[in-house]
């Protein structure tokens, strides 16, 4: 029985074609400056979030972090969402490696802090406090793309402040895809979004279905200063072409297609929704966050293993759509569900049909 992996976008493999793209790529040394294929990748996300410059990185933390201390000094702070990937799940390493002072400030459900919070937040000019240097946001969040105004807002109380804006994007085309609507422009959706930031973090290797990589963009100054951080954190790679063909064949090919993730996201949530004892959050992009009553949320995700489905319990049941799978998937890993709510709970008699569900 196949597995239907609906755990997170970063399960994806390399397409027949982008491994064709892998084989073929020119290479040299990166550490250098000589790979072509590296040199190539890093001019087109450049051009394409409207940015002087770009780094290809082995990983989006890699990518947050080298940005971060490429923007802040030690004893400098950045301001950033309690639950944001920048600061709760990449290791505390702009602590840990840039002694930059992680700020955290609440978020509502939809990822957004409270202006008014961030504005509080910035230290004053003082030898007491650590100096705010930076403002760090995340899009999407969730599954939840960043609105427009928000994104206004926050850059506009930012610049008024003198901090730099920095974007953890990693599923930043998704937002674009989602912004830009049906026969959209996502190029322009995307710049619409970066072109407020001082510098983005783009990663590959998620809905993009490349195998490794990310890349940070900005001005050329701050990227040459992310270089020197790269390298210290091992991040030089050599022949690294091979990999950087994969994001460029991902780019030319892979972003239009992010919106069947988003309708097999949409079926997944209608089809949830319609169960009773669930709860959808959120099924705005590619991610459906799901709620499940009487706590049997670990009941579920045993049982959806045991039928080949596969999902994460973190923060609620989270179910990511991504190019691996498919309407067949889909429509599986729902009769796997209804499958759970129709056995009895354990030690209780079957429901009888038409019963209330658990």
């Amino acid at each position: 029985m196949n597995t239907v992996d609906l755990r997170s976008d970063t399960v994806t493999q390399p397409t027949p074609a982008m491994r064709e793209a892998m084989m073929a790529a020119p290479l040299g040394d990166d550490v250098f400056g000589d790979d072509p294929s590296v040199n190539a990748l890093q001019e087109k996300i450049a051009a394409l979030t409207g940015k002087e410059a770009a780094l290809f990185m082995s990983s989006g933390t890699q990518s947050n972090l080298c940005g971060m201390m490429a923007h802040c000094g030690r004893g400098d702070e950045y301001i950033v969402g309690q639950n944001a990937h920048t600061y709760r799940y990449e290791g505390g390493g702009a602590a840990v490696l840039g002694s930059i002072q992680p700020q955290p400030l609440a978020q509502d459900p939809q990822g957004l802090m409270n202006p008014s919070d961030v504005r509080a937040a910035i230290k004053p000019d003082d030898p007491h406090f650590a100096r705010t240097r930076l403002l760090c946001l995340e899009n999407t969040w969730n599954g939840h793309p960043m609105p427009a105004a928000y994104l206004d807002e926050m850059a506009e109380l930012a610049r008024g402040h003198g901090l730099a804006l920095h974007l953890d994007g990693a599923r930043v085309f998704n937002a674009a895809v989602a912004d830009a609507g049906p026969g959209g422009d996502v190029v322009a959706a995307l710049r619409a979004i970066t072109g407020r930031f001082d510098s983005v973090s783009v990663c590959f290797s998620k809905g993009l279905g490349a195998p490794v990589g990310s890349a940070l963009c900005g001005p050329r100054e701050l990227i040459e200063r992310a270089r020197r951080w790269r390298k210290m954190v091992g991040g030089g790679l050599r022949q690294a072409g091979l990999l950087a063909a994969a994001a460029s064949h991902a780019l030319d090919h892979h972003v239009n297609r992010l919106a069947d993730d988003h309708a097999l996201a949409q079926r997944l949530a209608q089809g949830l929704a319609a169960i009773e004892g669930l709860a959808v959050r959120s099924a705005q992009t590619n991610i459906v966050f799901v709620d499940v009553a009487n706590g049997r949320g670990p009941d579920l995700l045993a049982h959806l293993e045991r039928q080949g489905v596969l999902a994460t319990g973190l923060i609620g049941l989270r179910f990511v759509t991504h190019l691996g799978v498919d309407v067949a998937g889909i429509d599986r890993a729902l009769a796997a569900v209804r499958g759970f709510f129709d056995q009895a709970p354990s030690g209780q008699a079957p429901r009888p049909s038409g019963a209330a569900v658990y």
